[in-house]
C-alpha cells in the first residue's frame, strides 16, 4: 500500500500513514462517542508509520490512566488514540485523505452504544469487554 495522507479539518496538522494500515474499528464506548460526536471509527499503524508533516497545532489529552487523545487546537478535529505505552498509534478514519482502500470491520464497546441509534448487525461486534481501538 502507498501512503496515506491525513489531515485535520483546518489543516493545522498534517500527516502521512506508511505501509499497511489495519481495517477500520468503529468504537461505540462513552469517551469515543463524547470525542467524536458520535461513534470512534479508526484504523491503527505502528507508531514509526506515522509521520506529522505539520503540528503547529495538534494537541494531546490524558483521556484516561491508559490512553492520551489528539486533536487539532485551532478547529477541535479529534485525530488520534494512543494508549499509553502502546507502539501503535489509532489514527481517526476521517480525517483521511480517499482513497484509503478501507473497510469497516469490527464494532467494539457495542454494549455502550448511543440510545439515539442501532448497532450495524452487518458488521462483527466484538464479545462485551474487549477493549482497544
Amino acid at each position: 500500500m502507498s501512503d496515506v495522507m491525513g489531515q485535520c479539518l483546518c489543516g493545522a496538522v498534517r500527516f502521512r500513514l506508511s505501509g499497511e494500515l489495519r481495517n477500520v474499528v468503529i468504537c461505540h464506548c462513552g469517551q469515543c462517542r463524547k470525542w467524536h460526536g458520535h461513534v470512534g471509527a479508526y484504523t491503527r499503524v505502528p507508531i514509526s508509520a506515522l509521520r506529522i508533516e505539520d503540528e503547529r497545532s495538534l494537541s494531546w489529552f490524558r483521556s484516561s490512566e491508559k490512553a492520551r487523545r489528539g486533536f487539532c487546537r485551532d478547529c477541535g478535529s479529534s485525530l488520534f488514540w494512543e494508549r499509553i505505552g502502546s507502539d501503535q498509534m489509532s489514527v481517526a478514519a476521517g480525517t483521511l485523505d480517499e482513497p484509503t482502500g478501507l473497510s469497516t470491520r469490527l464494532q467494539i464497546f457495542a454494549e455502550d452504544a448511543g440510545d439515539y441509534y442501532e448497532i450495524d448487525d452487518r458488521i462483527p461486534v466484538r464479545a462485551p469487554g474487549a477493549t482497544g481501538t
